[in-house]
């Protein structure tokens, strides 16, 4: 019989194919194909081209092809060989990740890696449109080229005004700005050269004659750009956060006013008492626990969790309701609060102050000796808190240091309700630890400032056994709301995190073989297990390095009105509940009981069931772009409190490996700077991704994540929060390490750099940079202009403790 050769090198039948036979010719090509090249592939000719044709439609409606451009097929999911992509940010690695901007497929779009620009030197944005050349690679992904930048319509502006020979100008903050703006004195405001001010950018037909700059005229000046208050109303801007509430959601708020008993449960008389950070300013929650007296529950407890009333305040439809919607969540910066909720409720009839009367949603929950949770029972009540305590004082009267008093604490309080409270969280600890979740040893900075607002410090946060109480307790609410709404029927905004990606995992698992560390990805993986191996690494040098892994692997904890349960506190049921001040997910899960229990006409809406799939996506969005603006405004803060040390020396340990450069976090202030690949030691070097390393192929160097490295701090800019280092080396030109870590050179011979990949990067040694010109560097390519310290993207489980400022991150 009569054969071809298709793409692949394989022969193919000259009578008409099968089905299987053209999916497979289409799936083994590197590029859509048409029927022209099906039909020669298979010598298809005369009246056969038309059951081809038919062929073609019956695989098209079987969901097995999909048209692409130029009438050419392609398995769904195939992206065209010309693409608009979008940058929709960073993987664990550094590497940049785009989507394509339109997307009908049910299924997620393949991952895009977009390569770094050959004619630039700045980076690319999130959110930021090319027009991109797409090559696919053998594991389904994408690599994309840049062909040219999409830009769209600037509005609006941030800048620093300054005064130069032709006038005024707007340096724009933004590291993603092309050029600086022109400003006439008319267009000025009055701005002062230094300050920081928001403008609009004019028409084209503004444009500058003379210097070929668009105009803009100023809208707002923000203060002096050097003033430390800058630093956030940089990142607000830059993450396109809402800073001003609408008027009428304001008038609203101040409208509020105290809450009668009427039908609410009477809890006054309880030793409810608010235990939070020592300078949080809003207190939404308040907790209780006394023995359980029921002879069936010998050693339970009868706890209760009592949160601030937020749906009596926050109506649905109202402007006060769209405003928190819009917002989704509160955002915390070093040096301020953007609330969810406007100040009159957030600060003040939704803050369960000491000694008032306060609305609230509880939750009585009794739970066995064990931790497990019995029953649940939710009221409205009336409250009035018995003390407001801080972590700090609460952990020096459970070891019995001496306690300051102040306002609103007395050690009366703290003696009748801290035996009961501890006894309850006792149970909870007993539980989970049967249960096994996953416990991170992730340490979080906390910026110190002085009453002007500079930065005094950096320090890490302090883990307190208070912390867990509150954070135990919390848990318990949030699981028995969650079962509550289940057992009624009703809708449920759940908090869900799904398992780690088994891609994930296999990667995790040949990482930590080198580690000494043994984990079966192949097998079942529960939250225990990986706990387990972050004791075994607990107290060696690689710690830090495994419990990154380890959360690297894991999925991003989201809201959903679908229950999958959550991975990382091994929980059937968990629902956000304990904080509607901050977090509107936990508000739709309060008008979900109040509806359900009948206990008011603020609840759900008849419709909102129906909203709920848009909704979850939407607050989770904003919830991650919350947690990107915080990232941004504490490296920044840290940028301007290091400014005053370039030149220095710090050791730190390697945390991002990627094919621009190493990204290192200090050891002394949790401060993330690159390394670009330029500043390495000369030689060739190739990104092994399965590895996390940079391997120079001529000397041998390997530079792993995890590494201990010395470093000297080049630059620090607060603008951008960046900051570049450079790895110090010995005399011997091995890499300085930090602590008698070892170092980083490797054992290997030259030129043993193990298997390649499509991630290889070159810099040239200095011998053969004469001799080979048309080769470019690392100095020529993938260098960013600035250092926007997020390679280390850290992808949360969703678990953590209730931090200061009144957050809690789970």
């Amino acid at each position: 019989m009569p054969r071809s050769k298709g793409p692949a090198g394989k022969a193919r039948s000259t009578s008409f194919p099968t089905k299987e036979q053209v999916l497979a010719f289409i799936n083994e090509s590197a590029e859509p194909v048409g029927k022209r090249e099906i039909a020669r592939a298979f010598r298809i000719k005369g009246s056969d081209r038309i059951r081809l044709k038919a062929l073609l439609k019956d695989l098209e409606r079987e969901g097995l092809l999909a048209k692409q451009p130029q009438r050419r097929l392609a398995p769904p999911g195939h992206l065209p060989n010309v693409l608009v992509v979008e940058v929709s940010g960073l993987d664990e690695d550094g590497e940049m990740l785009a989507r394509p901007t339109v997307w009908e497929e049910d299924r997620p779009p393949p991952t895009i890696y977009l390569a770094p620009e050959r004619s630039s030197r700045s980076a690319l944005a999130v959110g930021e449109r090319v027009l991109a050349r797409l090559k696919k690679t053998g594991d389904g992904s994408y690599e994309a080229q840049v062909i040219r930048k999409l830009d769209r319509p600037q509005r609006r502006v941030l800048g620093i005004y300054e005064l130069g020979s032709e006038g005024g100008r707007l340096r724009p903050t933004d590291k993603r700005a092309k050029s600086d703006f022109i400003v006439t004195t008319e267009n000025a405001a009055g701005a002062e050269p230094g300050e920081l001010v928001l403008a609009e950018v004019l028409p084209e037909r503004r444009r500058s004659q003379r210097l070929g700059l668009r105009s803009a005229r100023v809208l707002q000046r923000l203060g002096r750009g050097d003033d430390p208050k800058a630093l956030s109303l940089i990142t607000l801007h830059e993450h396109g956060l809402i800073s001003e509430f609408p008027a009428e959601a304001v008038s609203e708020a101040e409208a509020a006013g105290p809450v009668g008993l009427g039908k609410r449960e009477d809890l006054r008389d309880l030793l409810l008492v608010t235990i939070d950070g020592a300078d949080a300013r809003d207190f939404d929650d308040a907790v209780f626990a006394e023995p359980d007296d029921d002879p069936k529950n010998a050693g339970g407890w009868h706890l209760l969790v009592a949160i601030a009333d937020v749906a009596h305040y926050v109506r649905p439809g109202s402007a006060l309701d769209r405003s928190a919607h819009a917002r989704g969540n509160s955002v915390y910066f070093p040096d301020r609060v953007l609330p969810m909720l406007p100040t009159a409720l957030s600060n003040g009839w939704c803050s369960l102050n000491p000694k008032e009367d306060r609305p609230c949603m509880a939750a009585h929950l009794w739970i066995d000796r064990d931790g497990l949770l019995l029953r649940q029972r939710f009221v409205r009540g009336l409250m009035r808190s018995a003390a407001r305590l801080t972590y700090e004082e609460v952990q020096a009267a459970r070891d019995g240091r001496p306690v300051e008093a102040g306002d609103g604490r007395n050690e009366t309080v703290l003696e009748a309700v801290l035996p009961a409270l501890y006894g309850a969280y006792q149970a909870l600890l007993n539980g989970r630890e049967k249960r096994g979740t996953l416990e991170l040893d992730l340490p979080e900075r906390k910026i110190r400032l002085s009453d002007d607002g500079q930065v005094v410090g950096i320090d890490a946060r302090e883990r307190l056994d208070s912390h867990r109480l509150i954070e135990e307790f919390m848990i318990t609410a949030n699981v028995a709301a969650a079962k509550e709404l289940e057992r009624l029927g009703r809708p449920c905004m759940y908090r869900v995190h799904d398992k780690p990606d088994p891609v994930r995992l296999k990667a995790l698992a040949e990482v930590l073989e080198g580690l000494g560390l043994r984990l079966n990805a192949s097998q079942v993986v529960r939250p225990r297990l990986l706990t387990q191996l972050l004791t075994k690494a607990a107290g060696k040098p690689e710690a830090g390095l495994v419990n990154d892994l380890v959360l690297r692997c894991q999925s991003q904890a989201i809201y959903s009105p679908e229950n999958i349960g959550h991975f990382g506190l091994a929980l059937t049921h968990y629902a956000h509940f304990t904080s509607p001040i901050r977090r509107y997910a936990d508000l739709m899960v309060h008008r979900a009981l109040i509806s359900g229990l009948k206990l008011g006409k603020d609840g759900l809406p008849a419709d909102a069931e129906g909203q709920f799939d848009e909704t979850a996506s939407h607050i989770s969005t904003t919830e991650r772009s919350a947690s990107a603006a915080e990232r941004d405004a504490v490296d920044r803060f840290t940028a301007a409190y290091l400014k005053d040390r370039v030149g220095d020396e710090f050791s730190g340990r390697v945390n991002g490996v990627t094919r621009f450069g190493l990204f290192v976090t200090l050891d002394d202030n949790g401060a993330d700077g690159l390394i670009p690949i330029s500043t390495l030691p000369d030689d060739f070097y190739h990104h092994v991704e399965s590895r996390h390393s940079l391997e120079g192929q001529r000397w041998g160097r390997v530079y792993r994540l995890g590494d201990r490295v010395s470093v000297r701090l080049l630059e620090a800019e607060p603008v951008t929060g960046g900051l570049i280092l450079s790895l110090i080396e010995t005399n011997n030109g091995e890499t300085k390490s930090s602590k008698g870590d070892g170092n980083t050179r490797s054992s290997s011979r030259p030129g043993a750099s193990g298997d390649r990949d499509r991630n290889t990067v070159r810099k040239m040694p200095q011998t053969q940079r004469k001799t080979r010109k048309s080769t470019k560097t690392n100095k020529d390519k993938g260098k960013p202009k600035r250092s926007k310290s997020t390679g280390n993207s850290r992808r949360g489980a969703g678990v953590g403790p209730k931090t200061p400022r009144g957050r809690k991150v789970r």
